[in-house]
């Protein structure tokens, strides 16, 4: 598992890099942009930390990107190897190292559609808050509940997910994930983006 995660921390830090280098971006004017300290940026793109999940949305929110596309492999691999179909061995896992939460990508990186599916297993007691702003697309997601039971706060308003419930939201709002019972909870993420309505 050590080895998976560092191949992956590798492939973040690809990722960040390739996509700061994108936008025109310094560290200083991502670290402005999104929040992280250019230090903990640059000690993310050189592969040398393993950022929760808070510092990647904070990061991928900066970038103008969803937190999934952080974990696509850079363009250059993607383009080689992308198409319509995800095999299951191919789909990127990681865990935050705060929450103990496991995300997997489901959707095909070089897919060109506007949506991304993630299944994500959070563990008892597990909590992870994210702020949700500074992007300029407008973004939905969709939480399908599909083991145990999670309360999902967005921005003030508080809803207690039961196996089967879903639940869609906008993320313009904080947003906090928690699994309060002591039993592990598996649910399914959609996610699509859209550019803002012109003035």
């Amino acid at each position: 598992m050590e080895d998976v995660a560092s191949h992956l921390n590798r492939r973040i830090a690809d990722r960040v890099r390739e996509l700061r280098a994108a936008s025109g971006l310094s560290l200083d004017g991502l670290a402005a942009k999104s929040g992280v300290s250019r230090s903990t940026i640059s000690l993310v793109e050189r592969g040398e930390t393993s950022p929760t999940a808070v510092v990647l949305e904070k990061l991928a929110g900066g970038l103008g990107v969803m937190l999934a596309s952080l974990f696509d492999a850079p363009a250059a691999a993607a383009r080689s190897s992308g198409g319509p179909l995800a095999r299951r061995e191919d789909q990127p896992q990681w865990r935050d190292p705060a929450s103990g939460y496991l995300r997997r990508n489901v959707s095909p990186p070089g897919a060109p559609q506007p949506m991304q599916i993630v299944e994500v297993h959070f563990p008892p007691g597990g909590r992870v808050a994210f702020e949700n702003g500074g992007r300029d697309a407008i973004v939905h997601q969709q939480v399908w509940l599909l083991e145990g039971a999670m309360d999902v706060s967005v921005g003030d308003e508080r809803y207690r997910l039961r196996e089967g419930d879903c639940l869609a939201m906008q993320l313009d709002r904080p947003t906090m994930f928690h699994n309060p019972t002591r039993e592990p909870a598996r649910y399914a993420v959609v996610i699509a983006s859209q550019p803002p309505a012109k003035p």
